[in-house]
């Protein structure tokens, strides 16, 4: 109803351009991209709630970013910040961005900082706007005396490093790669089956839990892996500075990043990497690329939040038309560049259809059911996280590699 809606009201700006021509512009494609991701869509309005409006406040204040309407930016990132602590993963982008292009007013001709264009009061005005948010959010709990019960909220660390289903991070690997190593060492008498936990990981619990052969991972270590993550996109942004496209790709990084070895991460923080990544997407086939492994392999994960029988046909089939549309889309928008996926990209993101229908049908009739239970989350969520692995790496190489011409620098 939506799409009729839009493509009904560009026919009447414009009556001459036919449907074929609105339909495949940027500006359209990126429209369904956003409004019709099908992540979202189960997430809000299926398995939980109040994302929509948290990931508009976000793309608003991108988009004021983008305008060099720095100040409103800020203040939309720092409300949203307060509303759900989560986006404190893409804060090193905004912060970095802000410093780099609003608190430094200008570049030398090759691109370089001109570190005499340091602005004060431009520093001055940033930070009474975080002032100002904080104390309006987080002043009624430091009057009451309630702001370490609400940090320890924010922060529970005893629900262990990766959630019930188990997010398609590097953890859900490193986890997988245990029990691969424990099973192995059991059966070389290796290890002493007594001093093992039972189903310490593969409960579909939120629990603390001991690794039997691999070190165990506690918070401080995801915290390190998380920032060496991030630091050579954020070097990037600050060393190859290249404007709003630059804080996008700064922005995805942060997110994926945090994503891959943050502390139990939910499966729908991937959510915080595709929507910013679909602005890029319509820009670039290399990006266009990235893009489908990315959200195809990460709308997959979201799979197990929606478990009841009921729920399989409805979120197969929107999966199925979110897919399908933005295959065809993006190949239409860069016909004449190269395939957007390689052969190998290609099988990999076939065989999810496989995948799911061994988890779906033909693992309940089997005797597996009762003995191996969290058989298909631990299937959906490794298979998942080497797509979104590779992604993140792929994503990576190509801003690290990237050339930016002796023009765009100076701008």
């Amino acid at each position: 109803l939506f799409l009729l809606l839009f493509f009904r009201c560009c026919r009447c700006v414009n009556g001459k351009r036919a449907a074929k021509d609105i339909m495949e512009k940027p500006t359209f494609i990126l429209a369904v991209l956003l409004l019709w991701n099908f992540g979202l869509l189960i997430v809000d309005h299926i398995h939980f709630q109040y994302n929509g409006f948290l990931f508009g406040l976000m793309l608003l204040s991108v988009a004021r970013l983008c305008q060099k309407r720095y100040l409103e930016g800020a203040l939309l990132f720092a409300v949203l910040l307060h509303f759900k602590h989560i986006y404190m993963y893409v804060a090193p982008a905004y912060g970095i961005y802000l410093l780099r292009c609003y608190c430094f007013t200008a570049n030398n001709a090759d691109g370089s900082l001109k570190w005499r264009s340091f602005s004060f009061l431009h520093v001055t005005l940033l930070g009474l706007i975080v002032c100002l948010v904080s104390a309006l959010s987080l002043g009624p709990f430091l009057v009451l005396g309630q702001l370490p019960q609400v940090i320890a909220r924010l922060f529970p660390f005893k629900r262990g490093l990766c959630h019930a289903y188990w997010a398609p991070n590097f953890w859900a690997l490193y986890n997988a790669m245990d029990k691969a190593l424990t099973i192995f060492g059991l059966k070389c008498n290796f290890l002493d089956h007594t001093k093992i936990p039972k189903a310490s990981m593969t409960g579909g619990l939120v629990q603390e839990f001991q690794h039997t052969v691999l070190p165990s991972v506690t918070p401080l270590a995801t915290l390190i892996c998380t920032l060496i993550a991030i630091l050579p996109s954020v070097f990037c942004l600050w060393f190859k500075p290249q404007g709003p496209r630059g804080f996008l790709q700064c922005l995805v990084l942060c997110a994926l990043s945090s994503f891959m070895f943050g502390w139990h991460v939910h499966e729908k923080a991937i959510l915080l990497a595709i929507l910013p990544l679909s602005l890029l997407s319509i820009q670039r086939a290399k990006d266009a690329g990235i893009y489908l492994i990315l959200t195809t392999t990460g709308h997959f994960s979201l799979f197990p939040l929606l478990f009841t029988p009921p729920e399989l046909p409805i979120k197969i089939l929107l999966m199925l038309l979110f897919t399908v549309y933005s295959f065809s889309s993006l190949k239409s928008l860069f016909r004449r560049e190269k395939p957007l996926l390689n052969w190998l990209e290609t099988i990999y993101l076939i065989q999810l259809v496989p995948l799911e229908i061994f988890c779906e049908i033909i693992f309940p009739l089997t005797p597996w059911k009762w003995h191996f239970p969290f058989l298909p989350l631990l299937l959906t969520s490794v298979y998942c996280a080497l797509g979104v692995t590779y992604a993140w790496l792929k994503l990576y190489v190509s801003v690290l590699t990237e050339r930016i011409p002796v023009r765009q620098k100076a701008e």
